[in-house]
């Protein structure tokens, strides 16, 4: 039995901040290991991130750590940054959108529209106990980047 996959993982959070400032905190690739609790460490070759831009990471789940390689595809200051994870051919996102209020609604995603590459599938179900499990996991990841996020734009 081939196991499947989520194809679209999101959550949103309502931030009292302005779009500007949650901008800077989630194209600031580097400080994302402070957030993500998958991310270990960030390195955005020249340094800058734009689009185009690429990146590697280092991630990891408990005891099991792994590289992956990004490039920013879609960036559209205080609006949507979005990058391509080369390994997986995952697309994770953040969206801003402005409240009536002057504050941020932020939402993350994880979309898969070229579906994950084979080896990400069978790595998955062999090192983190399958996509069940695994996307588990991102959820929880999710809720407590976006938390971090909300709690350093409003500090």
């Amino acid at each position: 039995m081939t196991e499947t996959y989520e194809a679209l993982i999101e959550d949103s959070i309502e931030i009292a901040a302005p779009p500007a400032r949650v901008w800077a905190l989630v194209t600031d690739l580097p400080a994302m290991s402070a957030r993500s609790p998958q991310v270990v460490r960030t390195t955005v070759k020249g340094g800058v991130v734009r689009q185009g831009a690429t990146f590697r990471n280092l991630n990891r789940d408990r005891f099991l750590f792994w590289p992956t390689s990004g490039k920013v595809v879609d960036f559209e200051p205080e609006q949507r940054f979005a990058f391509r994870i080369k390994e997986n051919r995952t697309v994770w996102s953040f969206t801003l959108e402005p409240t009536a209020d002057g504050g941020t609604r932020l939402t993350q995603r994880r979309e898969t529209p070229q579906g994950v590459s084979d080896v990400s599938m069978r790595l998955t179900k062999i090192a983190f106990g399958g996509q069940s499990k695994f996307t588990g996991g991102l959820r929880a990841g999710m809720r407590q980047t976006l938390v971090a996020i909300k709690a350093e734009a409003e500090s």
